[in-house]
């Protein structure tokens, strides 16, 4: 198992986050960092909790950082026009020099929908919206001069992405969700890596059985998908060692840890202390 951390960028100052990505991006163990992608505080008992922009800070902390890969859990789709967003990733990706992780789904936060005034949409406009940027995503990344598609969400003509990403063919995908019926389908044919969110060990099992099947039905190796797991940290390293080495066992590849507020670089080195055995052994490194 290989090992990651994430941060939401609220009831935090910058100063705070980026010291944790700074000491973090100094410790072998952990392979990327992640941030989350809302507008306003997400499980704050205070609505008004201030919360910084996922991708502007990302890019940030992608100047201040120099061998973390780095990547959003996830962007809600209909956040942003997917033709905007992969120039967003484009750019991350080149001033990166190559270490941009492109975590998307669905979207699901209908009371910031509401407030910003985006359309959220039905479950299945949703599922259907996130399928077509699926495709106008990866068309745009990819080495291809232009793109035209044309959808029932989205229409491009000869569009252009340029500066192309330095990943090729394109950043790698992670779908975030685990609708059976079409977002995992959506995984299952366009991502590099699948990412459940905190959950109970059985909802993993689950949903990586419906990911194989839905590979197999496609006719796509299901070894192509990295799958990963998010463990929240209590500040106990042990137990949350003990939890990843569960989630290993069912087949998860990547542990993103995530930390909670207040953010310090002293949680760090416990905690990869912690995790440095089951990475040894699950490696062989």
């Amino acid at each position: 198992m290989r090992f990651a951390f994430e941060t939401s960028p609220q009831d935090t100052t910058w100063p705070e986050l980026l010291a944790v990505w700074q000491a973090a991006d100094g410790i072998e163990l952990f392979e990327s960092g992640w941030t989350s992608d809302h507008f306003h505080a997400t499980h704050a008992a205070d609505p008004a909790t201030p919360r910084l922009e996922a991708w502007t800070s990302l890019a940030a902390l992608a100047q201040a950082t120099r061998r973390l890969r780095l990547g959003t859990l996830v962007t809600g789709i209909h956040y942003r026009h997917p033709a905007v967003l992969a120039k967003m990733a484009a750019t991350v990706d080149v001033l990166s020099g190559g270490r941009l992780e492109l975590g998307v789904g669905a979207g699901w936060n209908a009371e910031e929908s509401r407030a910003y005034g985006i359309e959220l949409g039905t479950p299945k406009e949703r599922s259907d919206r996130f399928e077509e940027a699926c495709q106008v995503l990866t068309s745009l990344l990819s080495p291809r001069p232009a793109t035209t598609f044309h959808g029932a969400h989205y229409r491009l003509t000869d569009a252009r992405c340029d500066p192309k990403p330095l990943q090729r063919p394109h950043p790698p995908l992670c779908v975030g969700g685990n609708g059976e019926k079409r977002t995992l389908r959506t995984a299952a044919r366009y991502a590099q890596h699948w990412n459940y969110d905190i959950g109970p060990l059985d909802g993993f099992r689950r949903a990586r059985d419906i990911l194989h099947a839905h590979c197999a039905d496609l006719g796509r190796d299901p070894s192509d998908i990295r799958l990963s797991c998010q463990i929240r940290h209590a500040g106990d390293a042990p137990a949350t060692a003990a939890t990843s080495a569960a989630f290993a066992a069912e087949g998860a590849q990547l542990a993103i840890v995530y930390l909670t507020p207040p953010y310090t670089p002293a949680v760090l080195e416990p905690l990869a202390e912690a995790l440095a055995e089951l990475a040894t052994t699950t490696t062989g490194r």
